[in-house]
């Protein structure tokens, strides 16, 4: 199971830091087990390890295994949620570079997550010319960004196989009953997946919108599941042992001793999208009536020699989580070099995964003397079971922290303001008086 070490934080806090937020644990538990607090209906998650739908399950592993048969590329079309857990676990597990590598999968390209038309345009010359299927997964069907992808991407199946092929070969993740993709699946004849009514989109990864892409990819979903259901009967538990307890707690009492920003720290380049999913899991969660931690991330110890400078001798804000798989997937022996020419001999016949450790040990410690905090968070080797497990014990966490912080940390109103915007400058009907108003302040 995760485990939390807190030794780095004990003299930036006061000495009842835990004692003094335990009955509010308490109270923040029961509530997200219940689903009575503030945004109950979007908890779904909590038991969502145990309770899943098994035949959805099972036909999301049937549709994996005919797009691994008939298709060299998947483009997965979605934004925020609906991409940020498919593509953190496929890094976090396969590689950053899964696209590069020699295998039996389909490639997997994320489109929809912005407005780029060079991103697009890219996207669009890598999988013209192969056969490829389409994953558009989005709630309402209407979101910007993926409904003009998914035209683009419908468009071209359909022009590549024609309209009665180019439907087998979309499947759509969206709501079970509603919407303006729902209708139009239904009247396509899409396969469909769905999108939980009680599921946020950041909290969605178990669900359908993460499970099909990670599927294709060949990762093994049950055992992905089974890591979450471990963490979800562990972390039940109430009390100082509690590592979801921990970390919550450790964050609230340093955001209250003056810190505002979290950095989330990985030592592999596989957890880059790892950290982009858990920076919306907390931003969008806790950033709201002007409270909550500012969440970034770096990688080390690349940033250690860019971002490192700052985070030992700048602002004191930030403190630091570090994430630390305990062992390697693999070893690689330091070679000795007879000329010693970078004077590194004293290293030689050293496994890589000793020098990276004496590296995050030696960072941890210099942080600290510099007046920065840090949590780490120790999980034991990248596989399917421990990957599981991290996501539901930040899921968890973060809905602790959300009540700890006293904010519903299960809706998202701040995310409306820029597309009402966008809507008015576009043109959108209904939209008149408030176009008018943006163009005047925009060239005045």
């Amino acid at each position: 199971m995760i485990q939390v070490d807190l030794s780095n934080i004990r003299s930036f806090v006061p000495e009842d830091w835990f004692t003094s937020r335990q009955g509010r644990l308490e109270q923040a538990r029961a509530m997200l087990e219940a689903g009575n607090g503030p945004g109950g209906d979007f908890t779904g998650w909590v038991h969502l390890p145990r309770d899943y739908d098994r035949e959805e399950f099972a036909r999301i592993q049937k549709a994996a295994k005919k797009i691994q048969s008939d298709s060299q590329a998947l483009v997965v079309i979605g934004i925020g949620g609906s991409y940020l857990g498919a593509r953190a676990v496929v890094e976090l597990l396969k590689s950053p570079n899964y696209n590069l590598k020699q295998k039996n999968t389909p490639d997997i390209f994320f489109a929809g997550n912005g407005l780029s038309t060079d991103a697009l345009l890219e996207t669009i010359e890598l999988v013209k010319d192969r056969d490829f299927s389409v994953n558009v997964i989005s709630k309402s069907g209407t979101t910007t960004e993926p409904a003009v992808a998914f035209r683009i991407f419908k468009n071209l199946l359909e022009e590549k196989y024609g309209k009665d092929e180019a439907r087998k070969r979309i499947y759509a993740t969206t709501d079970a009953h509603k919407g303006a993709l729902k209708g139009l699946a239904d009247a396509e004849g899409y396969e469909e997946f769905v999108v939980p009514d009680a599921v946020g989109g950041r909290f969605s990864v178990l669900t359908a919108v993460g499970l099909l892409p990670i599927a294709v990819a060949g990762i093994d979903l049950e055992a992905l599941m089974d890591g979450a259901a471990q963490a979800m009967e562990a972390l039940a538990v109430p009390g100082a042992e509690n590592p979801a307890w921990q970390y919550a707690a450790a964050r609230h009492a340093l955001y209250t001793a003056g810190k505002s920003t979290e950095i989330l720290v990985g030592y592999e380049p596989s957890f880059r999208f790892f950290a982009e999913w858990w920076k919306q899991l907390y931003g969008e969660s806790e950033g709201k009536e002007h409270k909550g931690l500012f969440p970034a991330s770096v990688e080390f110890t690349a940033d250690l020699h860019s971002m490192g400078q700052y985070i030992q001798q700048g602002q004191r804000l930030m403190f630091e989580s570090v994430v630390r798989f305990q062992e390697s997937l693999g070893s690689y022996t330091i070679p000795n070099d007879p000329e010693n020419v970078d004077g590194l001999n004293f290293l030689s016949g050293k496994p890589l995964s000793f020098v990276a450790e004496q590296a995050l040990r030696g960072t941890l410690l210099a942080h600290v003397d510099g007046g920065v905090p840090n949590v780490v968070i120790q999980a034991l080797r990248r596989d399917e079971r421990t990957v599981g497990e991290l996501i539901y014990f930040f899921e968890y966490a973060c809905g602790l922290s959300g009540y700890l912080l006293e904010v519903n940390p299960f809706d998202q109103p701040g995310v409306e303001a820029y597309k009402k915007n966008m809507y008015a400058l576009l043109g959108k009907p209904g939209y008149e008086a408030q176009k008018a108003e943006l163009e005047a302040r925009l060239n005045g």
